[in-house]
């Protein structure tokens, strides 16, 4: 898909003209010297190949095409950058940049006349150029259908002891109305039903015990639920949270969504320093997150942990000293996918009646 970018450009003029009499205006050739054309009303027009809401910076090809017009031009010449230029009688060319990730760059255009004269336009614009496939070192693609995978995910059933935390209104359960495979996505559905005692059923999945990892870029394509009272969550706790308790194992929110204030998506880090409203966390803006699949990532070594929408980066979080109370990422750490309803700080709509997040996959690159 193609999508034409407005640009603002700034032009330069260079007129040379000259007598036998002395200096000429510059705006008017003197009675014997040659006539000067200059080109005008330059437009300069840049399409990144793959552009849409869901990929602002290309589909990661790296390639533009370039549309220049000017009136009384006869040639254009490009310049890419790093010494790069390639000409066009027409106007039009297409590129492609290979370095890997998003960065900006700068496209200039150089409009000649059949005189020499030229004037010039440029624009500035973000470019994603993927590399070579990596190959993912653990996934889970959902490509069966039914009850999710054993031996990967537990249920946790009910409302939790303690509240899970946070006063929600939802009661899990392992059911397929609730949590189920189907057409090669995960499909956890908030619905608004009287259940133990509770008014709203959905479903919270954990690897705990069953797949743990340390450290690795973590990519999940998910379409997110909506309606008010919804938050839904894609996050990381650490391994020792049996042995040691919230927050001292740490914990890292891939994504965190809140119906109530439904464009907005969180990156949040939790830490016996900062947790529960925590300060350590990032916002970004998705506005068709229930529309369109993103991939919200994360990248997690020993430093430093770096959150993404879509290969962007909105937040990234590299404590200064490092120490057990900023730091408790040295350790393994499991999944939880959930959905909860509402919780002691915002209200349910009384609309509501069901929602679904659907995850199309889990991929751990290390």
């Amino acid at each position: 898909m193609y999508k034409t970018l407005n640009i603002s450009f700034y032009v330069l003029l260079f007129l040379f003209a000259c007598s036998s009499d002395g200096p000429a205006d510059s705006n008017n050739n003197s009675d014997d010297g040659p006539e000067v054309i200059v080109p005008s009303n330059l437009i300069l027009d840049i399409s990144i190949v793959g552009q849409n809401n869901s990929n602002p910076n290309g589909d990661g090809s790296g390639t533009i095409t370039c549309t220049a017009t000017a009136t009384d031009a006869i040639n254009y010449e490009f310049r890419f950058g790093g010494g790069v230029t390639e000409q066009s009688a027409d106007g039009n060319i297409e590129y492609s940049y290979n370095t890997v990730g998003t960065n900006s760059y700068t496209v200039y255009v150089y409009a000649y006349s059949s005189t020499g004269h030229y004037i010039s336009a440029f624009h500035t614009f973000d470019l994603l150029v993927h590399g070579e496939e990596a190959e993912a070192t653990w996934s889970e693609e959902f490509n069966y259908n039914g009850a999710v995978n054993s031996n990967i995910w537990t249920h946790e059933i009910g409302n939790g002891d303690w509240g899970w935390g946070n006063g929600e209104s939802q009661y899990y359960t392992s059911s397929l109305n609730n949590v189920r495979v189907e057409d090669g996505l995960l499909k956890i559905t908030a619905k608004r039903e009287d259940i133990a005692g509770f008014e709203y059923s959905s479903a919270r999945i954990i690897t705990r015990d069953k797949f743990e990892f340390q450290y690795g870029r973590v990519d999940i394509k998910a379409k997110l639920p909506t309606g008010a009272g919804t938050w839904p969550a894609l996050w990381l706790l650490g391994a020792n949270f049996n042995e040691v308790g919230w927050p001292t194992c740490g914990e890292i929110d891939i994504m965190e969504h809140w119906g109530h204030d439904p464009t907005v998506i969180a990156g949040s880090i939790h830490t016996p320093m900062s947790h529960g409203d925590t300060w350590t966390h990032g916002y970004t803006t998705v506005n068709d997150y229930d529309q369109e699949f993103h991939i919200y990532s994360i990248d997690w070594n020993e430093n430093r942990v770096q959150f993404f929408v879509d290969d962007v980066l909105y937040y990234s979080y590299s404590p200064s000293p490092q120490d057990l109370n900023s730091w408790p990422f040295d350790q393994e750490m499991f999944f939880i996918l959930n959905i909860a309803m509402g919780g002691s700080w915002f209200d349910i709509d009384p609309a509501f009646s069901e929602s679904t997040m659907e995850v199309d996959y889990i991929r751990i690159y290390q």
